[in-house]
C-alpha cells in the first residue's frame, strides 16, 4: 500500500512499518522546508504505523540533514543496495511512534546520539615487576604480542572494562590503577580509528603472579614479562612505542598523549 502526499511518498513495508521518500521537488525551496515537508510526511505515516523508515544514498548529505532534522534517527548503513547504475551504499534512518518528540530534550539528545561520531576504545593494563619488565600477552589472533586489556563495551567505564578483560583473559583480579597515556590508531586495514588507554596495574612479583594465570585459551597463547628489547622484538611497532610512552609516564614526567605512540 502507497500514498502520495505531495513531494512525499509512504508505502507499507509490511503490518506497521512504512518506508517513506521524497523527490527533488521536495528540496527546491530549501533544506528547512524540505525538513518542515518530510516532518510532516513522517508524522502522518506514525499515526498508522509504529515504524516509518527512510534510506538515503550514502552521497546524499542532504538528504541526510533532512531525515535527521525531521526526527528520525541514523540506524546504520546497507551497503550495496542494488541499483540499475549499481550497488550503492544508503544510510538507513527510522521513527517509532514511541520515540520521544524531538522538541523534548530526552528525543533532540537521542537524535543527536544517533549520528554523531563515536570511537572505538581499548583499555589496557601496564603490569611491571620490580626488575621493570612489562607483562605482555601472546593473542591467537595476530602474531604480534601486546598488553592485557581489551575492547571497552558500550556504556561501560574504560577503566573497569580494562580490569575486566585482565580478569576475562588471565583470571587475575587487578585493579586498573591511574590512566598513564592516551594512544591514538589511525584507520588501519579494515579497522577504524580508535583510542587505546593504559592504565597503571603496578608492580608485582613476576613468578608469584604468573603463577595464578588461567588462561582464556580462545585469546591468549601464552604470556610474559619482558624487558623492553623483548617488548621490541615481539610487538609490532606502535605497540612497542605506546609501552615505552606508558612506561615512560609512570613517574608522570613523559607523554600523556600520543598517535600510534609517538
Amino acid at each position: 500500500m502507497s500514498d502520495h502526499r505531495g513531494p512525499v511518498h509512504v508505502a507499507t513495508l509490511s503490518p506497521g512499518v512504512a518506508h517513506v521518500t521524497w523527490g527533488s521537488e521536495a528540496v527546491t525551496e530549501g533544506w528547512a522546508d524540505a525538513v518542515a515537508t518530510v516532518r510532516a510526511g513522517v508524522e502522518e505515516a506514525l499515526a498508522t504505523h509504529a515504524r516509518v523508515e527512510a534510506r538515503v544514498r550514502a552521497d546524499d548529505a542532504l538528504g541526510q540533514r533532512v531525515a535527521t532534522w525531521s526526527g528520525m534517527r541514523r540506524e546504520g548503513v546497507l551497503r550495496g543496495l542494488p541499483l540499475p547504475e549499481g550497488p550503492v551504499d544508503h544510510v538507513l534512518y527510522a521513527r517509532l511512534a514511541t520515540d520521544a518528540p524531538t522538541d523534548q530534550p530526552e528525543g533532540f539528545r537521542a537524535l543527536l546520539n544517533s549520528f554523531l561520531p563515536r570511537k572505538r576504545a581499548i583499555g589496557q593494563m601496564l603490569v611491571r615487576d620490580a626488575a621493570g619488565r612489562v607483562l605482555l600477552c601472546q593473542l591467537t589472533y595476530k602474531r604480534d604480542w601486546d598488553l592485557p586489556g581489551g575492547v571497552v563495551e558500550v556504556n561501560e567505564s574504560p577503566q573497569v572494562a580494562t580490569s575486566r578483560e585482565v580478569l576475562e583473559e588471565l583470571a587475575l583480579d587487578i585493579p586498573a590503577g591511574r590512566l598513564l597515556l592516551t594512544d591514538w590508531l589511525p584507520p588501519w586495514s579494515g579497522w577504524d580509528d580508535a583510542v587505546t588507554l593504559v592504565f597503571d596495574g603496578g608492580v608485582h612479583d613476576a613468578d608469584a603472579l604468573v603463577s595464578r594465570v588461567v588462561r582464556q585459551e580462545k585469546e591468549i597463547r601464552g604470556l610474559a614479562f619482558c624487558t623492553p628489547a623483548e617488548v621490541a622484538e615481539r610487538c609490532a611497532d606502535f605497540t612497542a612505542r605506546r609501552v615505552g610512552a606508558a612506561l615512560a609516564n609512570v613517574a608522570g614526567d613523559g607523554p600523556a598523549y600520543t598517535e600510534s605512540g609517538r
